[in-house]
Formats: C-alpha cells, structure tokens, sequence
C-alpha cells in the first residue's frame, strides 16, 4: 500500500479501492504532527483505530460497485517509524519542506470470481477466465514537498518485490487545504499514476490463452498514462481523541487501460465514511 509520511496528504497510487483504504491513514499523520507534538509531554507514539464502509469498484474498469467495511490500526512512534494494516511497515521524516517515506506493504490478489470474506466481496464475473491475479509484496517510496501550509505536492511509486510480474505503479499529486479552522478540515485532492508494461499486462491486457477461456479478445496494452483521480474529504473533529471524515471522489482510467476489453466503466464514483479514535 502507499501514503506514506508523517506530514504529507493522502494520495492514490493504486486503484481507488486502495485509496480509500489508506485514506484514514491520514488521521494518524496529522496525530504525529499535530501541535500536541511539540510539548515536551507529548506521547513518543500514537495508536489510530479507523473503521467506517467505503463504495468502490470491483476491479479497476468495472461497472459494478460494492461497499466493503473500511477497517484500519496504524501504530506511529515520533521518530518516524510506524506499523499499519494500510501502509505497512515503515518509517517516514521530513526536513524542511520536503518528506519523505519508504515502506514495505501488500498488494491483494484478484479473484476471476465473485468471492465474499471478512474484508468484504471481492472479484467478479466479468474476470471469469481471466485466472488468478497473486497478490504480491510491495515497497512504497515518496517524496513530498510543501509548497505552502496548505498545498502539498507528491511524487511515488509503488514496486513489486514478489510475484515480479505484476508491475510497478508511479504517481504524482497534489493536494490543497481549502478549509482549516476549528473542528473541521476540507481537503481537495488530485493525482494520476502510469504503469509499467508488466502491471498493464497483468491487469488489463489479455493473452491468447485467456482469450480462449474468457470470450475477450487478445490485448497487449503498452506501458504509460494509467489512471486519475480527483476527491474531496472532510474531517469533523469530535473531540481531541474522535472524528469522522467523509470522502466523495471519481477515478478514470486512461490509455490502454481505458481501452482494455476488461474495461466496462471508465469513469466511476467513489466515496467512504468512517470514524477514528487516536490514544
């Protein structure tokens, strides 16, 4: 998973179900970098504990949507290193304007099925013949830049560690602090991201032998532009310890991905709710 430092907004970087997964990630950096962080009493670390439902897509390019539960813990000590059911396992600083993180996370498998679990359905018939996406481990890298205290820029990238041939991600952001006052911070938010050759195969294109199995028809998409993505959040704080965020946004996907056979619905909405308790 991405997102990825301490002082930085939350980006996507893969489809947006990931995205909404590691946006109450974002609950636990502003904890760490909160003004009770600068007193000499403040806590060496932060536990954040998220939970909420978020609506999404069952693939990247599928006009089906389901809403999943949204579950999330993240332990963060106040020397950058953190423990995350979202982000991994990692440590992340900054210096000046810039941040910075580097991490070890999870990509998730893809069913060609429909399949019901803990965390919610997954898969779906379109994909049948498809075969099995194995999921892989995965390390994040970003760097971030304040350009002023309320727009942030980010780079990163997302690269496989295991099952190799699922590709790499790379993405660019920015997001803007339009309210910040009180009990309440609205946040605006856009990124795009390309993949590899690798994770464009994997995920949109289709091999003759799949071709035989699935009905699609054979589609080798070339490496480039692979998704964007615009949202807006809104965090209500409910006291020092709780509070809710609400998150409405749209992801489309572009070049070949769009092209893919694989793909139903290029544009789709997105959104999630969910409350966080920190101690």
């Amino acid at each position: 998973m991405i997102d990825m430092t301490t002082s930085m907004k939350c980006f996507p970087l893969t489809p947006i179900t990931t995205a909404l997964l590691l946006l109450p990630l974002c609950a636990a950096a502003q904890a760490q970098t909160g003004p009770a962080s600068a007193s000499a009493s403040a806590p060496t670390s932060t536990i954040v504990v998220q939970g909420g439902v978020a609506v999404a897509t069952r693939y990247a390019g599928s006009d089906e949507h389901l809403v999943a539960p949204l579950l999330g813990v993240e332990y963060a000590h106040a020397s950058g290193f953190f423990l995350s059911t979202q982000r991994g396992l990692g440590y992340a600083g900054s210096t000046g304007g810039l941040s910075y993180s580097a991490a070890l996370g999870y990509r998730g498998k893809r069913e060609e099925k429909e399949t019901k679990g803990l965390g919610g359905n997954s898969g779906s018939k379109y994909l049948r013949g498809m075969g099995e996406v194995k999921g892989s481990a995965t390390a994040h890298l970003t760097l971030g830049y304040a350009v002023t205290d309320w727009l942030e820029l980010q780079i990163a990238t997302e690269q496989p560690i295991t099952t190799r041939t699922n590709g790499a991600l790379y993405s660019l952001g920015a997001a803007a602090t339009v309210l910040s006052g009180g009990r309440n911070t609205v946040v605006l938010s856009v990124s795009a991201n390309a993949a590899d050759k690798k994770y464009m195969q994997t995920y949109h294109g289709v091999t003759a032998a799949q071709s035989a199995r699935s009905g699609y028809a054979v589609f080798t998409p070339k490496a480039g532009a692979h998704m964007a993505e615009g949202g807006v959040s809104w965090q209500h704080k409910l006291s020092s310890d709780w509070s809710i965020t609400g998150m409405v946004g749209a992801q489309r996907l572009l070049g070949d991905a769009r092209k893919s056979p694989l793909t139903r619905r290029a544009t789709s909405p997105v959104g999630a709710v969910y409350v966080s308790y920190s101690y």
